[in-house]
């Protein structure tokens, strides 16, 4: 089978689309190919900087030969009918059609359509021109003399050639010819603007990986990341010191080169005085370089990036030349820590907290400076919850905010809550408050960590549930796929730091309406599911009143142990057959006792299974009461023997009126004593 290979070259593609628009070609390409009857064997994306490929293997030479029938009206039925159908199945006339006949129906139009197989080259042709002008780029633009036509070619930046070979691996590969915005494909592409300029003509991927390889183009984007990762580790090494590695900046700078160099350079050390994460963030925003450290808690003077090029001098001019600007951006940085520390240390927190009171947090939940009075407030009463200090509590509360008018942070918002510790820490504030100026935005996202002190759970929970019961109260709620103010976020964070801090903590009396406690709990469901819970028992023990979360983790923790053994499996099973007799009497609305009539009781084995019930029942309601989900599941357990015994030896619909009540009451008793843990009607099985 032929295989397909595409590239298209332009000028440099922001790094951050990069991945995507490859992402977006591949499928682009492959679902057209697919929808008009190709069928391929695998397909994979790369990109640099100037271009984005696909490598299809396996492609079908032809699609298939399409034969259909499409039934029509009778034909004596009305002319606008058959005329309809007519143009629907691409015919001019009845006489193109076939006349079949049916017993009861009589003579009705048959259209026989049939449509051959068209070559792949062909429809790749056909369809990769309004792929690329429709290109789903988040921005986009027109040039050259065409440019100001209507309907003229928008790219990210300028395209300037289209590769497009096909042909299997035993023949000579050829060009599918195809024109768009003025761009002609054909079998040429480019290697590293300045090593290797040239145009290079290409047959198949393979030669054309080793051509772009040999003129100075890695073409796989991992093997970038390799390539940068290993020459940086060694560069550090030589040096004696360790490089501090960053997923994020490694992504971003192997696609900002298509030959990556590592070079060394190296700030004044002077700048060292700064806070780490400071120097980091100014070296990789300003730069995109690497910091390096002379232990794990310290750095070293000594940074990394990484070029483009390989220079005659061995990178000496370039590594002067990033080492200056690092120098005037670490300088900025240096002034307006100094600036910070001189405010704090004459005034204190007190200019940044007033100036909260002049930001607007939210037009109708007011400023920041009120926001910080209602977490403070929060923070003081969930405090003993959490087991921490009510004082500290509330001291962190009230200047965990107060970095966000500071000099560094303005400059670097990503510094929020880093500074404040170091503020501080600075003017020794508590180590447990200080932490809490950090630590209390977190946890933002599912890989981030979850605070652990109780001064900063305490605030943290305050600081999310004081957004998610303010938002609710303003009307202001996620819709769809749109969540401008990050709530499911928060709601996901005031779980992890209830669940993961195993505390106990009623969400009805804080502020959450049964509205936003709904949200909480499909939030709770979706972090359950991602945890390997089943569904069924997430539904089986959450009601619309559970309003502690520990709690329904708990329940659904040991209902699946439970269910695991021998006892649970069984205990289910007559469970959901009683349920099921009950629910059918009930919709027949056949009457059934009150309570169960002791006197009424027949049968050796519903006597037993009454008792058992009972005692079963109530040492479970005592259990769930205390919290020991694992002793009321053991309760629950009692009832298996019983009530097998009781559907192996005793009929419940008799013709006995009053019996059949007095039993299916005892349905219903088995219902309530095992609803006391979960809804096990709901459990699958």
């Amino acid at each position: 089978m032929p295989d397909l290979l595409l590239e298209l070259f332009s000028e440099e593609i922001p790094a951050r689309m990069q991945r995507k628009a490859a992402d977006d070609l591949r499928k682009l390409v492959t679902d057209a190919l697919v929808d008009a009857g190709l069928t391929y064997e695998g397909a994979r994306q790369y990109w640099t900087p100037r271009r984005l490929t696909l490598d299809l293997r396996g492609l079908t030479a032809r699609s298939a030969d399409i034969r259909e029938e499409r039934k029509g009206p009778r034909t004596d039925a009305p002319r606008r009918a058959v005329a309809g159908f007519l143009r629907g199945a691409g015919l001019d006339s009845v006489d193109q059609a076939e006349v079949r006949s049916d017993s009861k129906k009589g003579d009705f139009y048959v259209a026989v359509i049939e449509k051959p197989g068209r070559e792949a080259q062909d429809i790749i042709a056909e369809v990769m021109p309004g792929i690329i002008q429709n290109f789903p780029w988040p921005k986009s633009m027109r040039w050259g003399a065409k440019s100001a036509e209507a309907g003229s070619l928008k790219w990210v930046r300028p395209l300037q050639s289209i590769l497009c070979t096909f042909g299997p691996e035993t023949e000579e590969p050829v060009v599918i010819p195809f024109e768009t915005g003025g761009v002609a494909s054909g079998n040429i592409t480019h290697g590293h603007r300045f090593h290797a300029p040239e145009p290079i003509i290409v047959r198949r991927f393979d030669d054309y990986v080793a051509a772009l390889e040999k003129a100075k183009v890695v073409l796989d984007a991992e093997r970038r990341k390799e390539i940068i990762k290993a020459d940086a580790n060694n560069l550090a090494f030589a040096k004696g010191l360790g490089l501090v590695e960053d997923d994020a900046l490694l992504e971003e700078v192997a696609n900002l080169v298509e030959w990556p160099v590592a070079l060394m350079g190296e700030f004044d050390a002077d700048f060292l005085e700064i806070p780490p994460e400071v120097i980091r963030l100014t070296i990789k925003e300003n730069q995109k370089c690497f910091v390096l450290r002379k232990d794990a808690d310290t750095l070293s003077n000594n940074f990394l990036m990484v070029a483009n090029i390989e220079a005659s001098d061995g990178g000496m001019e370039i590594a002067k030349g990033n080492a200056k600007v690092v120098n005037a951006r670490l300088g900025d940085a240096k002034f307006f820590w100094e600036t910070d520390l001189h405010t704090i240390k004459t005034e204190g927190f007190e200019p940044w907290l007033e100036k909260l009171n002049q930001v607007t947090f939210h037009a109708k939940l007011g400023t920041q400076g009120e926001r910080v009075q209602r977490i403070i407030t929060l923070a003081e009463e969930l405090a003993p919850v959490v087991g921490a200090d009510p004082a500290k509590a509330r001291r962190a509360a009230q200047i965990a905010k107060a970095d966000l008018n500071s000099a560094m942070v303005y400059e670097f918002p990503e510094l929020q809550g880093t500074m404040g510790r170091r503020y501080a820490e600075y003017v020794n504030e508590d180590t447990s408050v200080a932490l809490a100026c950090e630590e209390h935005w977190k946890p933002q996202g599912p890989s981030d960590d979850v605070p652990t002190d109780p001064v900063c759970v305490a605030v943290a929970l305050a600081e999310k549930l004081d957004t998610l019961v303010g938002f609710w109260a303003i009307d202001e709620k996620p819709t769809g796929s749109k969540d401008p103010y990050a709530l499911r976020r928060a709601a996901l964070g005031v779980i992890r730091l209830v669940l993961e801090n195993s505390l106990m903590l009623g969400m009805l009396g804080r502020g959450v309406s049964p509205d936003l406690l709904s949200f909480f709990h499909d939030r709770l469901k979706v972090y359950l599911r991602d945890s390997g819970a089943r569904h069924d028992l997430i539904d089986a023990v959450i009601t619309p009143q559970s309003d502690d979360l520990l709690t329904i983790t708990r329940r659904i923790e040991a209902l699946g142990s439970f269910l695991d053994t021998e006892d649970g499996a069984n205990l289910l099973a007559g469970t959901k057959r009683a349920a099921n007799i009950l629910a059918a009497e009930e919709k027949k609305e056949t009457k059934i006792s009150d309570e169960v009539l002791e006197s009424l009781l027949e049968d050796e084995a519903e006597k037993t299974l009454f008792a058992a019930v009972n005692q079963a029942g109530n040492e479970a309601l005592q259990a769930v009461e205390k919290q020991d989900y694992s002793s009321a599941m053991a309760a629950l357990a009692k009832l298996r023997r019983p009530v097998d015994a009781f559907f192996e030896d005793v009929m419940v619909n008799v013709e006995d009126e009053k019996v059949r009540a007095n039993r299916l009451a005892l349905m219903r008793r088995i219902r309530d004593a095992t609803g006391a843990v979960a809804d096990f009607s709901k459990i699958a099985g």
